[in-house]
């Protein structure tokens, strides 16, 4: 059984909200989101990466987040519904559609594993995200959760969607936003109750921020005691998305040198474990257990010859990758933590790979993308994928919707 609430949201007024919907903080370099914030003024990036907004800064940097947060709300752009509502929240990049609902999560749920995880999490980039959150008393971005399909649940949001969108704008990259409000009480009550036969939700992205959201609440909880149903702290915002609509992209590897081998010496041996076949045009792989590779600006299709491992992860590309190139040719032990490894959402598309090699790096590979399939099964598994196995897109932006937390005392 999965508990879902809703809430009251600050939300920015309507003919604001393209201004200060801004993608994840983490998808940023602190430069990058400068540039943003000047291009957009009213970006919901200086509360969510405040360096971006400042040159030097004495005292914690998350003093800066609540100093823009207050001037934003100062300025008038934010207003407070003023009763518990869910949200439908609907992306389309003009290929695909998806709508997923926004509410909040058990914090519960999460501690009883029936939100799974699939990710690791590193500590300081969750001490972070705690800070802010309780510095601004307030979760700023949605928890990009995912469920499996449920007519019910379509059924009710169809409902709740008939007529048109309050919100309806498209962003610089594309991607259209539109937002209607359940505010109906047999359907919020319906998808609530919907939701509790539901096993399991499952995190897509946003494994800090939750893992950072729950630690606030634990917290609160030793601070001010467990509280109740009411509780704001008992939970976090999270959007839900059924499996049906999402599309994980591939999520492709650059390494920084062969490690001391000859091109030829490198070839060589990566024929003890793939068919090795150099190829006239960019290689995008079309099923599981073939990569693309790109080498002295020349292309190769790799195929794997060995059996496919029957654990769930060592059945994953990413780990047939790690296991049988990067770590034994290349000397990529560990991917999370090796300076000589970095990683390329397959959205930027394969030119990424070739500019990154010519640029900076000596070879690319091309992956076949993680199922949603395969998440659940590690998720439900209880074990850990490897790093950077999947790119969602297209994103929920943050700054549209925040949930505030209770009161202090």
């Amino acid at each position: 059984m999965v508990t879902i609430k809703d809430f009251k949201a600050l939300r920015p007024k309507t003919n604001l909200a393209k201004d200060v919907a801004a993608l994840p903080y983490d998808v940023y370099s602190t430069k990058e989101a400068a540039e943003e914030i000047k291009k957009h003024t009213r970006s919901f990036l200086q509360v969510d990466l405040p360096a971006a907004t400042v040159d030097t800064y004495d005292g914690p940097i998350n003093d800066v987040a609540v100093k823009n947060f207050e001037a934003m709300k100062a300025a008038g752009i934010f207003e407070g519904d003023d009763t518990r509502k869910m949200y439908v929240y609907e992306l389309d990049d003009g290929a695909r559609k998806q709508r997923g609902l926004m509410c909040l999560a058990s914090v519960d749920d999460y501690l009883n594993d029936r939100i799974k995880k699939h990710e690791k999490t590193r500590r300081e980039k969750e001490e972070d995200r705690v800070d802010h959150i309780d510095r601004l008393n307030a979760q700023t971005g949605p928890i990009f959760l995912t469920y499996r399909n449920d007519d019910g649940i379509a059924d009710l949001i169809a409902k709740g969607t008939a007529n048109a969108p309050e919100l309806d704008f498209t962003t610089d990259d594309g991607i259209t936003h539109r937002v209607w409000t359940l505010s109906d009480r047999p359907i919020v009550d319906g998808l609530v109750e919907a939701f509790k036969k539901q096993e399991a939700l499952y995190i897509a992205d946003g494994h800090h921020r939750s893992a950072s959201a729950v630690r606030v609440a634990k917290l609160r909880r030793e601070q001010f005691g467990p509280g109740d149903a009411d509780t704001e702290y008992n939970y976090f915002m999270a959007i839900l998305y059924p499996a049906d609509q999402l599309h994980v992209y591939d999520y492709n590897r650059v390494v920084a040198d062969l490690k001391g081998l000859s091109e030829e010496a490198f070839l060589k041996r990566l024929e003890e474990k793939f068919v090795v076949t150099e190829k006239d045009e960019a290689v995008r792989p079309e099923k599981k257990g073939v990569f693309g590779m790109y080498l002295a600006d020349r292309w190769y299709c790799l195929e794997f010859k060995g059996e496919v491992p029957e654990d769930v992860i060592e059945a994953l590309d990413v780990s047939i990758l790690q296991d049988n190139l990067l770590a034994p040719i290349l000397g990529i032990d560990d991917p999370r933590s090796d300076g000589r490894i970095d990683f390329v959402g397959g959205v930027r598309g394969l030119k990424e790979l070739e500019r990154r090699v010519k640029d900076d790096m000596a070879v690319a590979f091309s992956m076949y993308p993680t199922a949603l399939e395969e998440l659940m099964a590690v998720a439900d598994s209880g074990k850990v994928m490897p790093p950077k196995s999947t790119w969602f897109e297209p994103k929920p932006r943050s700054g549209l919707f925040i949930h505030e937390l209770d009161e202090l005392k």
